[in-house]
């Protein structure tokens, strides 16, 4: 099947940028092509690690106030070291930055789970997630995230045998933190 982007044109150039295309494709239905406009926010991609601390027996998780869950009632939202990826940054440098900066810890081995798009009717977005293992005294910074971005970031150790049941509480509320827990509960229990 074929598509073909027309016209392309960026109409919001802030943190996040909105684009605004014409474009054609294959129908699926008929003959016919479809011809429409459609828009996409992007913001680059991101990057997301979960950390099994095993001296602790836990998972690594932070807090941090985020204004469109709070929009429906969700505030505060629990979720793993993330963020976006700088440019001349590799997925890995970004992951191996992120966690410093967040909560602190030095890790210098990951292990890849997937790439994907968390909703590609409307993001460009795709987020790289990876799994990595700490011990308490690689935590060498106080964390907390970034001053200039005026994060406010908290600390949330999780123990390993309480994920499951978590997961089928619903307790986790983003695709994230609840993709890569089912990854590990399929590849490394």
């Amino acid at each position: 099947m074929k598509h073909n982007i027309n016209k392309e044109a960026l109409v919001f150039d802030d943190f996040l940028k909105i684009y605004k295309a014409e474009v054609t494709h294959d129908s699926f239905n008929s003959d016919q092509e479809i011809t429409a406009s459609r828009l996409a926010l992007d913001k680059g991609n991101a990057i997301a690690v979960l950390l099994y601390e095993k001296d602790t027996d836990s998972f690594l998780f932070i807090r941090q106030f985020r204004y469109p869950s709070a929009r429906h009632g969700h505030p505060w939202t629990l979720e793993l070291p993330a963020g976006a990826i700088d440019a001349k940054e590799s997925a890995k440098e970004a992951a191996i930055r992120e966690v410093e900066e967040e909560i602190g810890y030095r890790i210098d081995r990951l292990e890849f789970i997937v790439e994907y798009f968390p909703s590609p009717g409307m993001l460009s977005e795709q987020i790289i997630l990876f799994y990595g293992e700490v011990n308490s005294d690689q935590k060498t910074s106080k964390g907390g995230g970034s001053v200039s971005e005026k994060e406010d970031i908290e600390l949330v150790k999780i123990s390993r045998y309480e994920i499951r049941q978590k997961l089928e509480e619903r307790f986790f509320t983003n695709s994230i933190s609840i993709i890569s827990l089912q990854w590990y509960l399929l590849n490394k229990v």
